[in-house]
C-alpha cells in the first residue's frame, strides 16, 4: 500500500504515538499491575490526532492535530526549588561574553523565572520565601516585561544583582532547598 511514509504522515505517526503514551495512566490501586493499558485513553487519543490519508501524486495532508493533553502545562512535573536553584546556580560562573551575551542573559532570566515557579508552588508556600520572590517581582517591574535581548542587556546590572542577592539569600537559609 503505502511505499515510504513522507515527513508530514511520519510526524502525524510521531504524534499519535506521544499521545498514546502520555494518555496511559498507571493504576496502582491492584498493586501497581499494568496487564491492560486503559482503552479509553488509547481511543481518545487516536481520535484527537488521527493520521490523515496520503494524497494522490505522493503529497501529504497537512499535519494531524497534536493532542490537547499531551501539550498541556500540567502535563509538567512541578520543579522542585532544589533543582530550580541548582540551574540558577549553574549561572554564576558564566559571564556575558560576545558570543553568548543573549543566551547568557536569557539563562539568567529563565532561571530566576524557573525558582520563582518553584518556590510560589513549594509545601512551604510562598510567604517561606520573601525575599527572593520579592526581588524577582522588582526586576519584572524594572524589565516591564520586555525579554528582548536589548532590554535584558539595557538591565544586565540589574538582573545579575538580582541573581547574585539571591543566591546571597538561598545559602543563609539552607533548609530552604536540601
Amino acid at each position: 500500500m503505502f511505499t515510504s511514509f513522507t515527513p508530514s504522515v511520519r510526524g502525524a505517526v510521531v504524534a499519535v504515538a506521544v499521545s498514546v503514551v502520555l494518555s496511559v495512566s498507571c493504576d496502582t490501586s491492584d498493586g501497581g499491575s499494568q496487564d491492560t493499558p486503559d482503552t479509553t485513553a488509547l481511543s481518545s487519543a487516536s481520535a484527537s490526532a488521527s493520521v490523515p490519508p496520503p494524497t494522490p501524486g505522493g503529497g501529504a495532508a497537512s499535519p494531524a492535530p497534536v493532542s490537547a493533553s499531551a501539550a498541556t502545562p500540567a502535563a509538567v512535573p512541578a520543579v522542585r526549588v532544589r533543582d530550580a536553584f541548582a540551574g540558577l546556580q549553574a549561572t554564576l560562573n558564566d559571564t556575558c561574553t560576545p558570543g553568548n551575551c543573549a543566551y547568557f542573559l536569557g539563562r539568567v532570566h529563565d532561571e530566576l523565572h524557573r525558582l520563582d515557579r518553584a518556590m510560589k508552588a513549594d509545601p512551604k508556600g510562598a510567604g517561606h520565601f520573601p525575599e527572593p520572590i520579592a526581588l524577582i517581582k522588582a526586576l519584572d517591574t524594572e524589565l516591564r516585561g520586555d525579554r528582548s535581548f536589548e532590554n535584558l542587556k539595557k538591565h544586565q546590572t540589574s538582573l545579575i544583582r538580582t541573581r547574585d542577592r539571591i543566591n546571597t539569600w538561598m545559602q543563609d537559609h539552607p533548609d530552604d532547598y536540601r
